[in-house]
């Protein structure tokens, strides 16, 4: 008899601890980024340290990588939407496009996002969604960017912006530093591609006709910096960055702000949400704060080019 009445007690303990075990995870949050490149990186991180050092083991992470490719990154957040999850993680403009357009119920939290109203084509931009929406942006100031490629490359009469076509956000950019050049007096010229197999190609026909290269926060060109750095050093053409890692990959200095800030901001406006009841809706959009300088010293010296003392050199 005492040990059925120890076995019962025992398997009441057991299921009872399992049963503590399940209800402590409250939330799954599905993290989806675009493609994997180091500024992704860190604003994932940076998202789930701000979530689990508020949440602990009440929230379970499912972690997805699209490989640059829109129909995966469709069919993930779809999965996603099928399954209840309690809180999307849109990393890039793509991936907030797909979770847009797949629910109006489920909240998205979105990060490394140039610009909220381009992307989500909101006319009249208030600095909120009025959607399901909020988030990070992750764009530095354009006009200073336009500005560094004269104060470092004071003779530059021609600039050719870098991008892919397929990337709204990378557009936006362009378009804005394109015209802060112009009226300095320089000629911009616009090299778009469709996917990385055509990026070696203009990078080669950029480098014959401009005499410096601009890249915009661009996912496919993160993922792809080697390609652009084997031509463009090797014709002695210097790449401003939009941003540390597309910098650190290719260029020669960039305005950057920091990646693991703006995904640890999105991770604390995941929490209000999740753990306060916050909407979405009425959130404002937050910015980066902290905006560097920075340079990378081995490719400034080899193309001749002498950095301000304000820069801080990237590692």
């Amino acid at each position: 008899m005492r040990k059925t009445v120890s076995l019962l007690l025992a398997l009441t303990m057991l299921f009872g601890f399992a049963s503590c075990t399940q209800q402590e995870t409250n939330y799954s949050v599905g993290i989806v980024n675009y493609v994997q490149h180091d500024a992704s990186d860190e604003a994932t991180r940076g998202f789930k340290d701000a979530l689990t050092e508020k949440l602990g083991t009440k929230v379970a992470f499912k972690e997805t990588n699209a490989s640059n490719d829109m129909a995966t990154c469709t069919t993930i957040i779809t999965n996603m939407v099928s399954e209840g999850t309690d809180l999307i993680m849109a990393g890039a403009t793509p991936v907030l496009i797909a979770a847009a357009n797949a629910t109006e119920d489920i909240p998205i939290v979105a990060t490394c996002i140039t610009d909220y109203a381009t992307a989500l084509e909101i006319e009249d931009w208030t600095g909120v969604t009025g959607t399901n929406v909020t988030g990070t942006a992750d764009c530095a100031p354009l006009d200073e960017q336009a500005a560094m490629i004269k104060e470092l490359l004071p003779e530059v009469k021609s600039v050719g912006m870098i991008y892919c076509s397929s990337e709204p956000n990378s557009k936006y950019q362009v378009d804005k530093v394109k015209g802060y050049l112009e009226g300095m007096g320089i000629t911009v010229n616009e090299y778009s591609f469709a996917d990385s197999n055509d990026l070696a190609v203009i990078t080669v026909e950029a480098c014959e006709e401009v005499d410096a290269i601009y890249i915009p926060t661009d996912n496919t060109v993160a993922s792809s910096t080697g390609i652009i750095d084997n031509i463009a050093l090797e014709a002695g053409v210097p790449v401003i960055a939009g941003e540390e890692a597309i910098c650190l990959g290719c260029g020669i200095a960039t305005f950057s702000i920091s990646y693991y800030d703006i995904g640890y901001t999105a991770g604390l406006q995941a929490y209000e949400i999740l753990e306060n009841g916050a909407n979405p809706a009425t959130m404002e959009i937050e910015y980066a704060t902290d905006v560097k300088k920075m340079y990378v010293a081995d490719r400034c010296s080899e193309l001749g080019i002498d950095v301000p003392s304000e820069y801080v050199e990237i590692k």
